[in-house]
């Protein structure tokens, strides 16, 4: 109960979950398919919580499929967000009708593909931004972003998954207004706890928390834990920042 309790306290915006619905397509991602998550089994893990919005993240295995994204966006309501993956060549209306939508992002997915190349990012990030106001999302090792740091820091809004994985080189976006996300804690091999202190202490506005639900293709899956140890690791006034404002602010949901 007491932990029930805990996480009633805080009102949450989950600005990363995954939506499986076997209704639409997916594909297999080297050689990986997911089992179905249903917005009826995310609003049912999640209902302890005092959940008051998210964004639903396109995953590599769903590719440039738009369906799925639109009817779970439908279904849980104009509080919720997506990130979806779009080859460069989509047109303007068909942006702006997923904006309208409730779409505000556009994945890259580095790490396992499934989204459009990094060849497209400069150009394609600086468009979306001018035409619908979106950012891009990076999933990727941070440890292969040196390269990429010149340019990521010019962006007009970006964001980096799962603590880009290694946290290596993160400080320093986070210096120039890259949002993180604190998610997949399972996907990281470093002291999490340290990384987000390290974060906040630069810019207590870059860190978004995310449950990543339903954790597919990870070691194990999201815990409570993982929602607790970023008050342990805050303190209630900041979690509070990091759990519902930041992402509110940054995904600015109908």
């Amino acid at each position: 109960m007491e932990r029930e309790v805990c996480m009633q306290g805080f009102k949450l915006f989950d600005s990363h979950f995954h939506i499986i619905d076997p209704r639409f397509p997916v594909v297999k991602n080297n050689g990986f398919l997911p089992q179905p998550f249903t917005c009826k089994d995310y609003s049912r893990r999640l209902g302890d919580y005092q959940l008051a919005g998210g964004t639903i993240v396109s995953g590599s295995f769903q590719a440039f499929d738009q369906s799925y994204l639109i009817a779970a966006l439908k279904e849980l309501g104009p509080a919720y967000t997506g990130v979806t993956q779009l080859p460069a060549s989509v047109t303007d209306d068909e942006v702006l009708k997923l904006n309208a939508a409730g779409v505000r992002g556009v994945r890259f997915n580095l790490k396992r593909g499934g989204s459009e190349g990094i060849g497209q990012l400069e150009s394609f990030a600086r468009r979306l931004h001018e035409l619908a106001g979106w950012h891009i999302e990076l999933y990727v090792d941070s440890t292969d972003l040196d390269d990429l740091h010149p340019l990521l820091v010019t962006l007009p809004a970006v964001s980096i998954a799962h603590l880009g994985l290694s946290g290596a080189g993160l400080l320093k976006l986070v210096e120039h207004g890259v949002i993180i996300k604190a998610s997949g804690f399972y996907r990281v091999d470093f002291d999490i706890k340290h990384a987000l202190q390290q974060i906040v202490a630069i810019n207590p506005n870059s860190l978004i928390f995310g449950t990543d639900l339903p954790s597919t293709r990870s070691n194990r899956p999201y815990s409570d834990d993982d929602f607790l140890l970023v008050i342990d690791a805050l303190g209630e006034k900041c979690a509070s920042q990091v759990f519902y404002e930041n992402a509110v602010r940054f995904y600015n949901p109908k």
